[in-house]
This record gives C-alpha cells, structure tokens and sequence, in this order.
C-alpha cells in the first residue's frame, strides 16, 4: 500500500496541465502595447471602442491605430508645452505653456480651434494701432497746436 502511493504521487506531478490554465516553465505575456511599441494602452483604447458601440464589430487593428495617433498627438503637445516653458524658464509644464504650443502652431490650433483650456489665458497681441507713435517731432507739434486757436 505505502509503495503505490508514492508511485501514484509520482505520476501525479509528472503528468500535463492538460489544458487547465498554462503550463509552468510558459513565456511571460506580452501585451499589445509593448508588441506595438507604444506608450499608449491598446487594451484599455480597444474595451473603450467596444463599450462605446461605435460600430457593431471592432477590427484587431483599430486600438493600435488610434493608440498610435494618440500617442503621437500628445507627443507633439508635450513637446511643444515643454518648449514653451523652457522659453519662460520654467521645469514644470502649465495650461498656460499648453495654451502657448496650442495656438502659436498652426495644425494644433486648427484641430484645438473650439477648445477651451483652463487657465490658459491668451496669446499676447495688441493691436499696431493702441501703440503710441515713436515720432519724437509729434509730441512736439500737438503741444503746439493745442496753444493756437
């Protein structure tokens, strides 16, 4: 009896997993953000797509692919913000630089056109004509002017 069981014992820990789970010496799981190379979680973009019922079915290639033009999107923001505030002596990022990277490009500012960013403020812009005039003869001449009738 004790001879059986530590041969049944045996066979036990030699068999399968027999498709119960994975086995033991398996590779790590890759997700599909690190096989695409992004930052961006293709996961999580790939269950919003689905709970958002956009279309009935969801290709294999749509999570990747928004996650891409999301990434690079918020790439060239940041960037853009870091400029901004590297130009104002700054370390940190603020809605201010992000609202200065928005609007002096071009591209951004078309595709941001109808946002609002809080405490962002606005560029710096007076008009050509609220600037007092740079002739010095000027002053001279309406001070003039003013004593004759």
């Amino acid at each position: 009896l004790i001879i059986s069981n530590s041969k049944m014992s045996s066979t036990v820990e030699a068999k399968s997993a027999g498709g119960r789970g994975k086995a033991q010496g398996s590779k790590k799981s890759v997700s599909r953000s690190q096989k695409a190379g992004l930052q961006f979680p293709v996961g999580r973009i790939a269950r919003y797509l689905k709970k958002g019922r956009y279309a009935q079915r969801l290709g294999s290639g749509s999570p990747i692919y928004l996650s891409a033009v999301l990434e690079y999107l918020a790439a060239e923001v940041l960037e853009l913000a870091g400029n901004a505030a590297r130009d104002n002596k700054k370390n940190r990022i603020i809605p201010r630089h992000i609202q200065l990277a928005v609007r002096n490009d071009e591209e951004l500012s078309k595709l941001l056109g109808s946002v609002t960013i809080a405490n962002g403020g606005v560029l710096p812009n007076i008009h050509s004509n609220l600037l007092p005039k740079k002739n010095g003869k000027g002053k001279v001449e309406s001070a003039s002017q003013s004593q004759e009738f």
